[in-house]
C-alpha cells in the first residue's frame, strides 16, 4: 500500500504544469488579451488560455491530459457563457454551452470508438474526449470544426517536421493530440472574440 501511495505522488507531481511556461505563456496572453479585447472577453481568454497552456504543457511530457484542466476548462467554459453573450439571457447561454459541450464530447468518443474497434488498439484518451467537452463549452458550434482542424493540421505539420528531422514516425507512433487541441482552442476562442467586436 505505502508504494501504491508514493506512486500516486509522484505520479501527480508530474502532472503539474512547468510554472516558468505557465507563467510566461500566461503574461503573453494576458498582454493580448487586455489590449484587444472588452473586459469580460479578455477575462475569459486568461482563464482558457491559462488552462490550455497547462494542459497543452502536460500532454506534450506525459501523454495525460489532468482532470483538474479538462474538467476546470468545461465547468468554467459553461460559466462563461452568459458573461460572453449579451443577446441570450443567463440559462439560455449555459444551456447552450452545456448542449454543445455534451455534443462535441460525444462526437470525438463515437471517433474514439470506432477507432478503437477498427484497429483493436486505443487511438484517443478519454482526456481528448473531456478536453473536447471544453471546446464546446467555450466555442460557439460555428468555430469548432475549425478548431478541430486547427490542431488536426498542426499535428501534421509536427509530425512531418520530426520525421523529416529523422524521427521514426509511422502507423503506431503517439502524438499527444491535446498538445495540439488546447492552444487551438484559446486561439480559435481568440480569433472569434475578436472578429465580434
Amino acid at each position: 500500500m505505502i508504494f501504491g501511495a508514493e506512486q500516486t505522488i509522484v505520479l501527480s507531481d508530474h502532472l503539474r504544469p512547468n510554472l516558468a511556461i505557465l507563467l510566461g505563456a500566461g503574461i503573453a496572453i494576458a498582454g493580448v488579451s487586455f489590449v484587444w479585447l472588452p473586459l469580460p472577453a479578455a477575462a475569459g481568454s486568461i482563464l482558457l488560455g491559462l488552462l490550455m497552456i497547462a494542459g497543452a504543457e502536460v500532454d506534450a511530457r506525459t501523454y495525460l491530459l489532468p482532470d483538474t484542466i479538462t474538467w476546470g476548462a468545461i465547468v468554467s467554459g459553461i460559466l462563461a457563457a452568459p458573461a460572453l453573450d449579451s443577446f441570450n439571457s443567463w440559462w439560455v447561454s449555459a444551456g447552450a454551452g452545456l448542449v454543445r459541450a455534451a455534443g462535441t464530447a460525444a462526437a470525438l468518443f463515437m471517433l474514439r470508438w470506432c477507432y478503437t474497434r477498427l484497429r483493436a488498439r486505443e487511438g484517443l484518451g478519454l482526456g481528448d474526449v473531456k478536453l473536447a467537452a471544453a471546446v464546446g463549452a467555450w466555442l460557439p458550434a460555428a468555430c469548432i470544426p475549425f478548431c478541430f482542424a486547427l490542431a488536426a493540421c498542426s499535428a501534421l505539420v509536427a509530425a512531418g517536421i520530426a520525421r523529416l528531422s529523422g524521427e521514426s514516425i509511422d502507423a503506431t507512433a503517439k502524438l499527444p493530440f491535446g498538445a495540439f487541441l488546447c492552444p487551438a482552442l484559446w486561439f480559435v476562442f481568440y480569433a472569434n472574440e475578436i472578429q465580434t467586436l
